[in-house]
Parts: structure tokens; C-alpha cells; sequence
């Protein structure tokens, strides 16, 4: 065989490998296309669909509740002219009942089973905590998760948007107002549970700051809470304030508990304590309690997406009270269709995070939310509002 020949069979031979090797490159490019618009298939020629694990029973059930009926207030209306683009917004919530593990379990049938698009609005810190790995294999966008866990926030993660402020605002707003009083004497009382320590620790890193120590810190088991000897604590201990680090019915209970003594401490709470559930638990006595809120005041008519929430609610139903945590979900709601909007027909989880992330400030009048590339944080919006004897917040 001559030179000649040689070296064209070895051209030959390496086009042909050339060849398999292109062919090789197109085959990872679509399984990784595959891989990454995985989760585009919740969104169909005439809907979008949307889904999350929540709390429904329980403690917290009553408030968690609030939150999606907020939320389909909104998509109701949406829905009702003509949805985003032409499509129409359905939004599936599975009940977890405060377990971490059933909080994966249902997360996993949305995204595999009901084909949702996106988890939205879904509860709890330990059980965001529990899908956060399930949300990173599928690849779907988690948004507006309710937790304020500064463990979420600290890290960046390109698949979840927070929109509410963190529970690190609300404890510095909280000790620092505390300190501005000259209140030398508090206590912190939680429920030994993920959000209870959550909210413990964010307090006990506030108090660093403020040096202000605290003189007790009293804790319940969540399983079987004994709020007689947590009152009992609390009147040993002898505070000006407790800052009570719960929600749902522990919160009102511990407050009632309390009452019995000859305690009189003031009282302040964060914004996942429920007005609906103190004011049905507490009545009169709910009066002077504190609570931090990360949602604009509903008195204040002047601000656009309190006045469309007030108008909405009245037109679906005349009677109906207002809801500090019902309005938190409409927040939430109006902030993702707003992207929805923005993002276009070409909706994909690529197009919608790049549209958010790009979006610079969106403001609800005092409510305003600022992504980017590198940091989805959303609010850091946060004030202190008192009961009144009304039973009413007032800013």
C-alpha cells in the first residue's frame, strides 16, 4: 500500500470518527435540553398549572388556608379575563399536615403526576427545607415559599424566589424597637419544632446585636405542649416583654396561659402569628399585643394592591372580613403574575426567571420586590403594628 493511500484512509477514518463524535454531542444536547425544560410541560396551549405542598391541618391549618384563598382570589379574577396570554391559571394544593416528609411526597406527585409547572406559595421552613433537593433534580422554580428562614436566603438558589422579608428583618425590627423602649427584661418563648427554632435562633442573633440578652428562653413540645408550666416559667422568669416565636393556636394558647398568672408582660409576635386566629382565640384580651407584618397595612386604601384585594374580596363576597394572612397569598399571587405577564407566550422556567431576575424593582406601592441574577430575596419589607381595642391592627 502506497503513501498515498495511507493517508487517505486515514482521512476516511477520521471523518467517520468526526462524524459519531457529532452525533454524540447532539445526543447530550437534547438530553440536557430534556433535563432542563422538564417542568415546561405545565404549561399547555390554554393553561398553566401550578401546585404546592401547604399546611391545612393542624395548628396551623386555619391560617395556611388564608394564604390560598388569598391566592385564588387572584386567579380567579385573572382567570376571569382571559388569564395570562390566553391561559388560565389552575393552582393544586396537597395538605402536609406540618410533616416534612409527606411535604416531599406531594411535591413529587405534582411535579411527576400532575405535571404542574411550578410550586408556589408552598409553607413551612422544615418542609421547604425537605423539597428544596426535589426542586433542584426537576429543575421547576419554587416561588414564594412561606418561611423566612434566613438559611434560604443566605444561599443562593437560581430556582427559588422568596418575596416576603425574612424572619431576620422581623426579629432585628422587634429587639431593636425593644431596646429603643429601654425594655431590659424579655423572654422568648417557641414551640420546639423547625420554625420555632428557626425563629429562636434569628431572635438570639438579634439580641447579639441590640445587646440584649434575654432572661429566659421557655420552649413547648409541639407533640404534647404543656403551656401551664410554660406559664409558670414565664411568671419565674418575670419579664416587661416576651416575644413569642410561633403561630398558629400555640401562639394564642401560650398568651392565654400566661393571662392565668399574675404575669403581665407585653407581647410581640411575629408576622406568622394569625390575626384571624387571635382574634377568634383572644377576643378583648388580644388587645396591645405587637406583631411584626411584611405586608402593607389593610386600613391604607391609597396603596393600588390593597384597594384591588379590598375591591375583589367584596365583589366575591360582600360580607367577607379582610385577612392579614388571606392578603399575604394575594400578595404573593399578584407578584407571580405580574412576571407571568412580563415573561410573555414563550413561557418557560428559563424565561421566567431571566424576566424576574431582570425586572429591576416592581412596587405595589410601599411593597416593592427587587431580584437578580445573583440574589432573589425579593422584600425586605417590615413594620410593627399593634392590636387595637377594636381587635384591628393599627401601623
Amino acid at each position: 500500500m502506497n503513501a498515498g493511500a495511507t493517508f487517505a484512509g486515514l482521512v476516511t477514518m477520521l471523518r467517520g470518527r468526526c462524524l459519531m463524535f457529532r452525533a454524540f454531542v447532539c445526543l447530550l444536547a437534547v438530553c440536557a435540553t430534556t433535563l432542563v425544560h422538564a417542568r415546561n410541560e405545565g404549561v399547555t396551549a390554554d393553561e398553566i398549572r401550578l401546585g404546592a405542598s401547604v399546611v391545612l391541618s393542624g395548628p396551623l391549618g386555619p391560617q395556611t388556608a388564608q394564604y390560598g384563598e388569598g391566592s385564588r382570589l387572584l386567579f380567579d379574577a385573572v382567570n376571569a379575563q382571559g388569564g395570562v396570554h390566553g391561559r388560565m391559571i389552575r393552582y393544586t394544593t396537597l395538605d402536609d399536615a406540618f410533616d416534612p416528609q409527606k411535604a416531599v411526597e406531594n411535591t413529587r406527585q405534582l411535579l411527576e403526576n400532575d405535571k404542574v409547572f411550578m410550586i408556589f406559595h408552598s409553607t413551612g421552613t422544615a418542609q421547604t427545607a425537605a423539597i428544596l433537593p426535589l426542586i433542584k433534580e426537576q429543575r421547576t422554580v419554587l416561588f414564594g415559599p412561606v418561611t423566612g428562614a434566613s438559611v434560604f436566603r443566605e444561599a443562593f438558589n437560581p430556582y427559588v424566589f422568596h418575596v416576603r422579608a425574612g424572619y431576620a428583618n422581623e426579629a432585628s425590627k422587634i429587639v431593636s424597637q425593644l431596646r429603643q423602649q429601654g425594655i431590659t427584661r424579655v423572654a422568648v418563648f417557641f414551640q420546639d419544632d423547625g420554625l420555632g427554632k428557626t425563629l429562636a435562633g434569628e431572635l438570639k442573633k438579634a439580641s447579639d446585636e441590640e445587646k440584649l440578652p434575654f432572661v429566659a428562653e421557655i420552649k413547648v413540645d409541639p407533640k404534647q405542649p404543656d403551656f401551664a408550666a410554660a406559664a409558670q416559667a414565664t411568671e419565674k422568669a418575670q419579664p416587661q416583654a416576651v416575644i413569642v416565636a410561633t403561630g398558629g393556636t400555640t401562639f394564642t394558647s401560650y398568651i392565654k396561659a400566661v393571662q392565668a398568672t399574675a404575669a403581665r408582660p407585653a407581647y410581640y409576635g411575629f408576622s406568622v402569628a394569625s390575626m384571624d386566629v387571635i382574634q377568634r382565640e383572644l377576643k378583648d384580651k388580644a388587645r396591645g399585643i405587637i406583631l411584626a407584618q411584611i405586608m402593607p397595612s389593610l386600613r391604607n386604601t391609597t396603596i393600588p394592591v390593597v384597594a384591588e384585594y379590598l375591591s375583589l374580596l367584596r365583589a366575591k363576597s360582600p360580607g367577607a372580613q379582610p385577612s392579614a394572612s388571606q392578603f399575604e397569598g394575594f400578595v404573593h399571587a399578584r407578584l407571580l403574575v405580574e412576571g407571568l405577564r412580563r415573561t410573555g407566550r414563550n413561557l418557560t422556567t428559563e424565561s421566567f426567571s431571566k424576566t424576574m431576575e431582570d425586572a429591576g424593582e416592581i412596587a405595589f406601592g410601599r411593597f416593592s420586590v427587587k431580584y437578580s441574577p445573583r440574589n432573589h430575596n425579593g422584600s425586605t419589607y417590615v413594620e410593627l403594628a399593634i392590636v387595637d381595642a377594636e381587635g384591628s391592627l393599627r401601623y
